[in-house]
């Protein structure tokens, strides 16, 4: 077993945080864009790609402001991610435009992005959902505990 590292953006406009909008099985979720860091990639190389594929733009990367743990075997879907141990670092980013196309390669079940409103953040089912309030305290007290821990 190995541990997967993953690159996060955290755009915020107008107190408005972009996030890619997922619709499986009948349910709609959200999660920001990024991903896995590939061999040989640095985490800002990977998350211009990951951009660029989810979210068809390039991103301005500004600084690192949380980082995540997600241990599989300690979650509510433990029977399906037992294996999983993934560290995300999620970094403020800035895009020079509102609306997007779609990026080329999407996520399974992604359908757009949309931009929540983070006085209403808790009413969304952002994922991971412990995130939530830490990106409140961030942005309305402009610094918040950098690492969350093993949260979803």
């Amino acid at each position: 077993m190995h541990i997967r590292n993953s690159a996060k953006a955290v755009i915020v406009k107008d107190d408005k945080l972009l996030a890619i909008k997922i619709q499986e099985k009948g349910h709609t979720y959200y999660i920001l864009p990024g991903g896995g860091q590939e061999h040989g990639e640095n985490l800002h190389q990977a998350l211009v790609r990951e951009c660029q594929e989810e979210l068809g733009v390039a991103v301005d990367i500004g600084e690192l402001i949380f980082v995540r743990e997600y241990i599989g075997k300690n979650h509510e879907l433990a029977a399906y991610h037992a294996h999983a141990h993934q560290t995300e670092f999620m970094f403020l980013c800035d895009v020079h435009q509102e609306t997007f196309d779609n990026g080329t390669q999407l996520d399974k079940g992604q359908t757009g992005t949309e931009w929540l409103p983070l006085d209403d953040l808790l009413q969304y089912q952002l994922f991971p959902r412990a995130l939530r309030t830490h990106l409140i305290a961030y942005f309305n007290n402009g610094k918040a505990t950098t690492y969350v821990g093993d949260i979803n």
